[in-house]
């Protein structure tokens, strides 16, 4: 499959995906944006489920979602059984989420982290492989 990764997002989190878009863009990722495209208020599944529905359509092998507290996009996109997704606020637990949970969404919650950090999560999060092993028979638990 292409390199594609579903982006999405609510007002909180519109300033930092141009940074994120251009970041993947630069790591050679087609990026699938489910939105939204400013700062008007809005309702986060609305921009999140379209990711959730990207990865488990094959269209997208990862997903990026954004909110003030990464809390409302994470618990949105979880609902959807292919889905795996950490809410991460520093760069460890981007690197375990993959390692140890085979996450395929990362939430960010960018009212609590700098865009630097962002974009620090996000590079370990695309760099790490799952471990596999032990923790695959857990990952295997998951979905309902």
């Amino acid at each position: 499959m292409e390199k594609v990764i579903a982006l999405g997002c609510d007002h909180a989190g519109f300033d930092y995906k141009e940074a994120v878009s251009n970041l993947l863009k630069e790591r050679g990722y087609t990026i699938n944006d489910k939105g939204t495209n400013s700062l008007d208020s809005v309702d986060y599944p609305d921009f999140v489920h379209p990711v959730a529905n990207d990865i488990e359509a094959g269209k997208a092998v990862y997903g990026i979602v954004m909110c003030g507290s990464g809390n409302g996009v994470a618990i949105t996109v979880n609902k959807h059984a292919g889905i795996r997704a950490a809410l991460c606020w520093n760069i460890e637990l981007a690197t375990l989420a993959r390692q140890h949970n085979n996450a395929n969404v990362l939430a960010i919650p960018v009212r609590f982290v700098s865009e630097a950090l962002a974009l620090d999560m996000i590079r370990a999060f695309l760099d790490t492989d799952f471990e596999g092993g032990r923790h695959q028979r857990r990952v295997d638990k998951i979905a309902l």
